[in-house]
């Protein structure tokens, strides 16, 4: 009950006008990581005080196939098909796929928290001065 709540008050509005953020200035999107964490939160049953990262990269469930495949280990994610070529493909649902994918395996595998923190930070920081 408590996830068709928290999806249709608080992730559909997100997720309705997510591309309208993407300009927004700091402090108003840490109003909307607020909500949003609260809304984890809620549905993971953290308390309110504790982190709820650690939480969700606990309890992100990995695909499993049915049989083995060649991607198996590389820790891609589905892509879904966007129905709008101008605002689909801009919209988190597609949008974070894609992203996750572009990264190198050795961080989309990282076995802890810190070490992806710590990777994606060191990949990030080269992509962006070239390094």
């Amino acid at each position: 009950m408590e996830n068709c709540l928290i999806h249709a008050f608080v992730s559909s509005r997100l997720d309705y006008c997510n591309v309208l953020f993407s300009g927004l200035p700091k402090c108003s999107l840490k109003k909307l990581q607020v909500v949003q964490n609260a809304a984890a939160g809620v549905l993971t049953r953290t308390r309110k005080f504790l982190s709820i990262t650690p939480v969700l990269f606990r309890t992100a469930a990995a695909y499993e196939p049915s049989r083995a495949l060649r991607s198996q280990n590389t820790s891609l994610l589905l892509v879904p098909i966007a129905n709008k070529k101008s605002v689909g493909s801009r919209a988190f649902c597609h949008r974070a796929p894609v992203l996750w994918n572009r990264l190198p395996v050795e961080i989309r595998q990282s076995s802890s928290l810190d070490s992806f923190k710590s990777k994606l930070k060191t990949y990030l920081y080269t992509l962006c001065f070239n390094c």
